[in-house]
């Protein structure tokens, strides 16, 4: 008998599985789909030999986030390369604003910007881990760098508000700024759209967006071998349609507030229920993978070094975008964000061949396939691209679902980044992970700190469960460096 069980085998359920298993607690983990991992799955979408990243693709914060440097990512089997460019966001022109993994190379690069791009970012690089303690916290605790989180805070308001024009004079920074908060799927000058971008962008230079050799695949099957070497069991191809299947054992859910509601609406108080049904989902994405016959002929030479690229123009072009999903209209010309392994990862085609990943922000529900703007807004920074196009595979918004049951209407945050879903996920309550439901508590993206693959959401849920539910008090960082 399990003495905890987890439902969904995402990165946050893993991650709390991992630390129930390392407080030595019998954890059984269940999830809906033939394969575990989440959004972090690795398959052969286009051809034979082509392994594409279902979702996440780069992963900024799984070298970064306290939960994986604790876990030791390379100890248990997973290499992250890290490409010299961290992403670029090429304009018309063949110009491009190009973040290198090196401040310093990507201050020269931005002329007249240089100065201003290091004033930036120069503070929360030196002290990263104190930015990370900021962005990935349960919003519960003081950080212990109340300096740094003061110098986040400022430039996160800076860059959420109209005084973000006031930094700087040429197009490339800008726009480069703007794209990698745009990641959010939320309009840019937005509070928690600044908040991601000025998180993204330190950690740019502070070690760079890795990608995990092989694909993002790496990062489930690395927890998934920790937890069966402890003892727990992951059941696949398992749904599980109601909380009454587990009646006595503690259940942390790396679902959706859609999915609690599926699961457990009969066993909820209404205020809680109702607040659920309230909760806001956001942006979608249409994901778009190809198969090519060579690696993409980017304009803007560096461009062809980075492994994240932002396909969208300039500041202004990006704003403009973001405000027509988010008034449920699709953009002519897209945000799209693309990802090129083959750039440190030779495993992920055929010799010769890459491995090419795209997904285009679109309105919650979209069932258009759009990948005819994804490949036109490729071929205007690479002409010559579709020439190279061997295959490609489309999930729309509206599939995404299928193949992840979290991803409500394409949602792949789990939830609107909304400023007052950013402090309030999924519910104004002092403890963001316990229901009402004695014994049943969420870890998903849908609680602090928000989307991404870092499994703090489930860090922070199993810290409750463990001391709450059987008492122990050990920091969870602990029990996973001792292994």
């Amino acid at each position: 008998m399990a003495d905890a069980v987890v439902v969904g085998s995402g990165p946050n359920g893993l991650a709390a599985a991992v630390i129930l298993a390392r407080a030595g607690l019998a954890v059984e983990v269940y999830e809906a789909e033939p394969s575990a991992g989440g959004g972090s799955r690795t398959v052969e979408l286009t051809l034979p030999g082509f392994r594409h990243d279902l979702c996440a693709g780069a992963h900024p914060m799984a070298s970064a986030s306290p939960f994986f440097r604790a876990f030791d990512l390379p100890a248990h089997g997973v290499e992250l390369l890290t490409p010299e460019v961290s992403y670029a966001h090429p304009l018309d022109g063949g110009r491009a604003g190009v973040a290198w993994r090196d401040l310093d190379r990507t201050v020269d690069g931005l002329g007249r910007d240089g100065a201003a791009w290091r004033r930036l970012f120069a503070p929360m690089v030196r002290h990263w881990e104190a930015v990370v303690e900021v962005a990935m916290s349960d919003l519960r605790r003081l950080p212990r760098d109340l300096l740094t989180a003061a110098r986040f805070g400022l430039r996160v308001v800076e860059q959420g508000t109209p005084l973000w024009n006031l930094r700087f004079d040429d197009e490339p920074a800008a726009s480069m700024l703007t794209g990698v908060a745009t990641h959010a799927i939320t309009p840019p000058r937005a509070i928690p759209a600044a908040g991601a971008g000025m998180l993204l962008g330190t950690l740019a230079h502070a070690g760079g967006w890795g990608l995990p050799r092989g694909g993002s695949q790496a990062i489930p099957d690395a927890l998934i071998a920790e937890l069966e070497r402890l003892g727990g069991r992951v059941h696949t191809d398992h749904r599980i349609d109601s909380l009454d299947e587990f009646p006595d054992e503690p259940v942390l859910l790396d679902l959706s507030p859609a999915e609690l509601l599926r699961i457990g609406g009969h066993r909820l108080p209404d205020r809680y229920a109702d607040r659920l049904r309230d909760f806001r989902y956001g942006g979608a994405a249409c994901k778009v993978d190809f198969a090519l016959s060579g690696p993409v002929p980017w304009t803007a030479e560096d461009c062809a070094r980075a492994g994240t690229l932002h396909l969208v123009g300039t500041r202004s072009e990006a704003v403009a975008a973001e405000r027509a999903v988010a008034a449920g209209r699709h953009a002519d010309r897209p945000y799209v964000l693309a990802i090129q392994p083959g750039v440190v990862d030779s495993t992920r085609a055929p010799a010769g061949n890459h491995t090419f990943y795209t997904y285009a922000h679109v309105p919650n529900g979209s069932p258009r396939d759009v990948s005819a703007a994804v490949v036109a807004q490729v071929e205007r920074f690479a002409p010559g691209f579709t020439d190279l196009i061997l295959a490609k595979h489309v999930i729309t918004a509206a599939e995404m679902p299928e193949h992840n049951a979290n991803y409500i209407g394409g949602d792949i945050s789990a939830g609107a980044m909304s400023l007052r879903q950013f402090l309030f996920r999924p519910a104004p309550r002092w403890n963001p992970y316990a229901t009402p439901v004695p014994g049943v508590y969420l870890c998903s993206s849908a609680t602090p700190p928000g989307p991404g693959v870092h499994g703090m959401n489930g860090l922070h849920a199993a810290r409750h469960v463990l001391r709450s539910r059987f008492g122990i008090h050990t920091d969870p960082l602990g029990l996973l460096r001792r292994g």
